[in-house]
């Protein structure tokens, strides 16, 4: 069981196709307290192809953290400032509001004016304005969301991310690549031999990943703005779970060409592999600490496999969970304050579950029973995972808290081993 993602391709071959399609987002779940903003169409945008205010207020609404509130029927929908009647809104039951315009300029490209604003205190919170290209107003728009997700909870907003996955097509399998909300997914890898473990680098640039193609597993790491790749580890057995360091130099491997699977280090460019773990079970699964000083992996060393923690140079070893007799897939927190994993529940369920490193505390945060590579946003607010509804297999959010709960599926097919990318260096 411990080895499942080196199992899971032969096991998707008996799967529905799968059809090329955005994933849908369905909110099962929403947030305790959610605040009511009301994000008004802005100005001009009804002749771009895509509108922004829509992508704004689905970015908001799929936090769980937001109610949106109708601007339908405003009379004159206002786009500055001294159109705005603030006790007008208060009444709707908005305590913020978004405005906003886009301008087309004589070069082409487009001015996207916003401004966030306190309907309560009648203030304004934030104002920007942004010339871009006509092909990214989708990003414009998420980028707004961030603002108004930061500017209004304090924690920094992850609409402008990327999330990779790997899908099930017939024979084919792909890795693809797309935005938080599932739009824009694109194809990094296709194969007729099983894909698994895509691992992002820190700058969001690369991703690692175990392929089949060879016939056996063997570790790339791939450029997403030249598409070039590279053989990190094709060593004797097998070559499987990278995972990078916080600073982009290293990544931790996992290889069993000295016998069973155990922890290796190897520099980014495939050169330098030195073994860290050395037990007489199986280590797997590693992941960094953020501050590049400890490795957590799982390991069966003590009878079943549990999650430990060891320092980056291989000392130390440590048991960090005791419930439950499986527990697997481990991944630090931004923070480094917490890590979750997968545990299997009553023999047959598996869950996604949140441990705090200091008191050893331990939360189930989900109640689907088939899940699997659990993820962390790089806000540390939502954790992305694998799972299976009505006998398919869908990717699925939830909220640190376990209150907030997504559900990302197609139309039809299979979508399995997600990995949430970092954030960008603008945001």
């Amino acid at each position: 069981m411990i080895l499942r993602k080196l199992l899971i391709g032969a096991a998707w071959l008996l799967l529905a196709p799968f059809a090329h399609a955005a994933l849908t987002i369905e909110i099962v779940g929403s947030g305790a307290n959610q605040i009511p903003i009301s994000v008004v169409p802005f100005a001009g945008e009804s002749a771009l192809p895509q509108g922004i205010t829509a992508v704004i207020a689905a970015d908001l609404q799929r936090s769980g953290l937001f109610k949106i509130v109708d601007a339908a029927g405003v009379k004159p929908e206002p786009h500055e400032l001294a159109e705005v009647n603030y006790p007008d809104w208060r009444t709707r039951g908005a305590d913020a509001l978004a405005i906003g315009s886009v301008l087309s300029r004589p070069d082409g490209k487009l001015e996207v004016r916003f401004r966030l604003l306190d309907a309560v205190k009648q203030a304004q919170l934030d104002a920007y304005s942004y010339v871009i290209d006509r092909t990214l107003v989708r990003a414009t728009a998420h980028k707004i969301a961030d603002l108004i997700y930061e500017k209004l909870t304090g924690d920094v907003g992850v609409f402008s991310t990327r999330i990779a996955y790997i899908v099930k097509s017939g024979p084919r399998y792909e890795l693809q690549v797309a935005d938080a909300d599932g739009y824009g997914a694109q194809t990094v890898l296709a194969s007729k031999e099983p894909i698994i473990s895509p691992s992002w680098s820190p700058d969001g640039t690369k991703l690692a990943y175990v392929s089949f193609e060879r016939k056996k597993p063997i570790i790339y790491v791939q450029s997403l703005v030249s598409g070039q790749r590279q053989v990190l580890a094709q060593f004797k057995g097998n070559n499987s779970a990278p995972a990078w360091s916080p600073d982009g130099k290293q990544l931790a491997i996992v290889l069993t060409k000295e016998g069973s699977s155990q922890i290796y280090l190897i520099n980014a460019d495939g050169s330098g592999v030195k073994r860290v773990s050395y037990s007489s079970g199986i280590d797997t699964e590693p992941s960094f600490s953020p501050d590049g000083t400890s490795i957590i992996f799982t390991s069966d060393r003590g009878g079943s496999p549990q999650i430990y923690r060891m320092s980056v140079s291989g000392s130390g070893a440590q048991r960090l969970t005791f419930e439950g007799n499986y527990n697997v897939s481990p991944h630090f927190s931004p923070d480094g304050k917490s890590f979750t994993f997968i545990q299997r529940v009553s023999g047959s369920s598996f869950h996604v579950a949140l441990q705090d490193l200091a008191s050893g505390q331990m939360q189930l945060l989900t109640d689907t029973r088939m899940d699997e590579s659990p993820s962390f946003a790089p806000n540390g607010k939502m954790l992305l995972y694998a799972t299976e509804i009505g006998g398919r297999g869908i990717l699925a959010a939830v909220s640190s808290d376990g209150r907030v709960k997504q559900r990302l599926s197609t139309q039809a097919g299979d979508v399995r081993e997600p990995e949430w990318g970092p954030l960008l260096k603008n945001q």
